[in-house]
């Protein structure tokens, strides 16, 4: 019986063992790749037990996992990855008067700091992965973050760590006296030996004294290589000091090695002041942001951060961030992001003022812009989408983590980067600067291609130059990312011998058969080796419907992720990606998920006449409801609705469409058939024997099959009236017209009061159901026929206008990728002059064309939904904009994600339940404490169907709204 059959028979709690989903845990997010036997997910510190003596008995290893965001291979082997994210995430215990947190594991550190809103508390330690990183992973790896140089390290906060411990004991570290560490040398027990082990280790103060002179320099705040030896020998027991011995300070930064924590207590801090400044100031040289760094950490900071020029050109391509550029100036080289906090705003203007006028004088910067309060995020999401966005360099060449984490005395940054400097050129290579210069750890990202073996070989080199450098400046080789598989290796050259053995002796004491996340830290292999890709092979040429050139080609644009995890974001941090991993917490789920299972399967395919034809991508696929979302939200632009289409339809070409799959992608066609005796239509839907045969076909016989009613093209060829020379043309989609003509009449109408001529100009669907649901063949027909159809009359002065966002949004999005060859000019031509109405609507208000005594002044209060495919490839800030142009008219957005219709995914069967969750997250409960005087929007369709199904509200698109407004 092997391993995972063990598991599967011997252990009552959630297991993974089947290959797909065991594979997408073999990745984290550096380049390291190993095969876990099996992913546990245990609900109690019970069920680690269990976990902890089936692993003694069965001898294989227990790897402990959060959100999956560790930087150099922590999270991967070939053991039992143990996921405490999905179960293991309670806040046990608040105290506010003392400032502490008692909270598990896999408490996401957003969540906490949410949660401590209302005692006016924060947990310090910020990390840029902040909403979606575990409490348990920051432990880890000692996380520090964005505002180290107030807050330190997540170790500098530590109170008392509850563990599991190798031979399934339990063991809480804390503060002890010298008498109660006497007396945990009497034990005879696991815990008791731990404590004799350190002890004998100490007992000769020459070993104290080579300690202290052998690790990072004291004034270094950001270390964690190794084991922090130095931490426990400068306490009262070993050391002249009054500091407590606490061995939680040595469980921080082990990255699971030590044993297994269940229990984490914090200490934490007040809110930061009200008012905060961001000064962000711009270079000509990167060479002048580092000797500026020294200069603005004279006049107390609360954070000083670096982006370099590759970073901010990245940001321009990529939806989201381009809003966060508003403040950038130029083509700068770099520039330091310098916050300032205080209550009193007048201290913040003088440190502002010294400090500038302190680096011009010196020649450093040429522009100051000073961003205020709530426009701050904007520029801090802009910095932590670094990582992401460097997935988006073309081609295999990558900026690696190598020695992305390296930190030294920040006086002493200048030199260390300058000789740093000097390894690159010597062996030709650029490198990408970011990250926390104020505390003297920069991210250092070397640009190599790990598909060339002989990039792999300066892969090790260069790590082991760059060590030797750390070590001549006393610094540490990882700030706050840990040594995992990349940097174990170089551990001795830091330390030497002779502490490399303290460190074994550490972790034979705690774990002598070495179950906890063996390979890291202490033995660990060659850096090199269990890398994600296999040197000197040609990846598989994929001949795609879909236009993927500017990406690299299908499988370039999957291995885009870089397993930063933004798509494990919850509901609560905004944004709409990815909405089943919002509703499930499973990684299955997860946009990142998606993106490895395809990179995996199609990498490694057996099948070489059809790479596709796996059905395990197919089932992952399977949850994700295309709603966009990531293309805009994944820093890294990894679009999985356009890689899911494609891998539909070549899927489908080998394994046939699905009879339900025909059905949703000719459901226009079956609605023209529908039209022609609607009432008869709706009734036989409505009817038992409707119902018997959508179930047969695969809808949840929980929903209503969507009514039809008489085509707004026939309503509209009586009653187009209006002659003016405001000509405009509305594309009048296959859900408007035939589902739901009432909004498309109301839309004329209210154009034709305002002064416009609306033509519905000839062309056909959108295309969007046969997208939706992978047959991009058909799609790519209809998109190129209403091309041809639209060319010569779509143009500044004459846009095409929607009133469905994913139908009218097709043209900003699919159609370009989907165009022919000598259509691409007309198909980018449309897509700029492709507008929402929403859009049209304030763009003429602008101009003066559209007048606020058109409208009512009534006063009315409006709860507003977006559509996904408007918030990732528009903007919901026109719709608000428009609702809000009567002069009575207060709108609010819900800040909600994805309804969970998604088309006509909420309507199938099986994902009936996973929709109406989804939509219970936020959506549906601020719906229904919306008072009934106040009217609710919503753009989509499908949206207004669903929150209608859930909670019987009439729900009106905006221009319903915007009509009965008109005087």
């Amino acid at each position: 019986m092997n391993i995972r059959e063990q598991l599967e028979k011997k252990l009552q709690l959630e297991i993974y063992t089947d290959l797909l989903k065991r594979s997408l845990y073999a990745t984290d997010a550096s380049a390291y790749r190993q095969m876990p036997v099996a992913v546990a997910f245990p609900k109690n510190e019970a069920e680690i037990i269990e976990l902890v003596k089936f692993a003694n008995n069965s001898k294989t290893s227990l790897i402990p996992r959060g959100g999956g965001t560790s930087l150099a291979g922590q999270v991967v082997g070939s053991g039992i990855v143990v996921d405490v994210s999905r179960y293991m995430n309670n806040i046990i215990e608040i105290n506010q008067n003392e400032h502490f947190a008692v909270v598990q594991p896999g408490v996401i550190l957003s969540e906490l700091n949410r949660h401590l809103q209302k005692y006016e508390l924060f947990f310090g330690p910020e990390t840029s992965s902040a909403s979606r990183v575990t409490i348990g992973g920051m432990v880890g790896n000692n996380a520090c973050g964005l505002h180290s140089v107030v807050y330190g390290s997540t170790r500098d906060h530590l109170l008392e760590i509850t563990a599991i411990l190798s031979d399934g004991s339990k063991a809480t570290f804390k503060e002890i006296t010298i008498d109660e560490f006497n007396q945990k040398l009497t034990l005879n027990s696991r815990e008791g030996q731990i404590y004799r082990e350190i002890n004998s280790i100490f007992a000769d103060k020459k070993n104290i004294e080579h300690i202290k002179n052998n690790f990072p320099h004291p004034n270094l705040k950001r270390r964690n290589t190794g084991y922090a030896l130095d931490f426990l020998a400068d306490t009262e027991i070993f050391s002249d000091t009054k500091t407590k011995f606490n061995f939680a300070k040595l469980i921080a930064g082990s990255e699971g090695t030590l044993a297994f924590i269940t229990k984490v207590k914090l200490n934490l801090v007040p809110i930061p002041p009200k008012n905060k400044a961001l000064v962000c100031v711009h270079f000509n040289k990167l060479s002048d942001s580092f000797k500026a760094n020294l200069i603005a950490l004279k006049h107390k900071p609360t954070a000083v951060e670096l982006m370099d020029k590759t970073i901010l050109n990245l940001t321009k391509d990529n939806p989201t961030q381009q809003k966060n550029r508003f403040f950038v100036k130029g083509n700068p080289e770099a520039i330091l992001i310098i916050e300032f906090a205080d209550n009193n705003k007048q201290k913040i203007l003088q440190h502002i003022k010294n400090m500038q006028q302190e680096m011009q004088e010196n020649g450093f910067g040429y522009h100051f812009p000073v961003i205020w309060d709530a426009d701050t995020k904007k520029v801090w999401d802009l910095r932590r989408a670094g990582l992401g966005v460097l997935s988006n360099i073309p081609g295999d060449e990558r900026p690696v983590s190598l020695v992305e984490d390296t930190a030294v005395d920040v006086e002493l940054l200048p030199d260390y980067i300058a000789e740093f400097d000097k390894i690159m050129q010597k062996h030709g290579l650029s490198c990408v600067y970011h990250a926390h210069i104020g505390s003297g750890e920069l991210h250092l990202r070397p640009i190599l291609n790990l598909k060339k073996s002989s990039d792999v070989e300066l892969f090790r080199k260069i790590a082991k130059e760059v060590a030797l450098l750390v070590k001549k400046y006393r610094g540490s080789l990882s700030g706050e990312h840990g040594d995992g598989r990349l940097r174990g290796e170089f551990i001795p050259i830091i330390y030497g011998e002779k502490i490399y053995n303290f460190f074994k002796q550490i972790k034979r004491a705690f774990d002598p058969d070495n179950i906890f996340n063996p390979e890291k830290i202490v033995d660990t292999p060659a850096m090199n080796t269990s890398l994600r890709y296999i040197p000197d092979t040609q990846p598989p040429e994929i001949n795609t419907i879909f236009d993927f050139s500017a990406t690299g080609g299908y499988l370039r644009t999957a291995e885009r992720c870089n397993g930063s995890a933004d798509c494990r974001r919850t509901q609560f941090a905004g944004g709409v990606m990815c909405p089943s991993f919002q509703a499930t917490r499973n990684e299955w789920n997860s946009t990142r998920a998606r993106a490895n299972a395809l990179r995996e399967f199609i990498t490694y395919s057996s099948n070489k006449n059809n790479i596709f034809d796996h059905k395990e991508v197919y089932e992952i696929l399977n949850t994700c409801l295309s709603c966009k979302a990531c293309k805009s939200e994944c820093p890294s632009g990894v679009d999985i609705t356009k890689l899911k289409a494609e891998f539909l339809q070549h899927y489908y070409d080998i394994n046939h469409v699905p009879l339900r799959t025909k059905f949703i992608a000719n459901f226009p066609k079956i609605n023209k058939l529908m039209a022609i005796s609607p009432n008869l239509s709706n009734t036989i839907a409505a009817s038992k024997l409707g119902k018997f045969i959508a179930k047969k076909i695969g809808f949840s016989d929980k929903r209503e099959i969507p009514k039809v009613y008489k085509p707004l093209s026939k309503w509209y060829k009586k009653h187009n009236q209006s002659k003016t020379n405001r000509k405009v043309y509305l594309f009048n989609d296959e859900f408007i017209n035939l589902n739901d003509p009432d909004v498309g009449i109301k839309a004329i109408l209210l154009l034709q009061r305002l002064g416009y001529q609306v033509i519905i100009p000839k062309h056909i669907e959108s295309g969007r159901t046969y997208l939706s649901k992978g047959l991009v063949r058909k799609a790519k027909k209809i998109i190129n026929r209403n091309l041809l159809l639209l060319k010569d009359i779509i143009n500044d002065d004459t846009p095409l206008i929607g009133l469905e966002p994913s139908a009218i949004l097709t043209f900003r999005d699919e159609s370009i990728d989907l165009a022919n060859k000598n259509l691409q000019d007309i198909a980018k031509k449309i897509a700029k002059n492709a507008l929402m109405f929403e859009e049209f609507f304030v763009r003429e208000a602008k101009a003066k064309r559209i007048t606020k005594d058109a409208f009512t002044i009534k006063k009315l209060d409006i709860k507003l939904h977006g559509h996904c495919y408007q918030k990732a490839l528009a903007s919901t800030k026109p719709t608000i904009e428009m609702l809000s142009f009567p002069v009575n008219y207060n709108v609010e957005e819900i800040p909600s994600g994805c309804c969970g219709m998604a088309g006509a995914f909420g309507y199938e069967d099986e994902h009936y339940e996973l929709s109406m969750k989804i939509g219970e997250m936020i959506l549906f409960p601020e719906v229904r404490k919306t008072p009934e005087n106040h009217e609710v929007a919503a753009p989509g369709i499908s949206c207004r169907t669903h929150i209608n199904h859930a909670t019987g509200r009439n729900v009106k698109h905006p221009v319903e709204i915007m009509f009965d407004a008109l005087k």
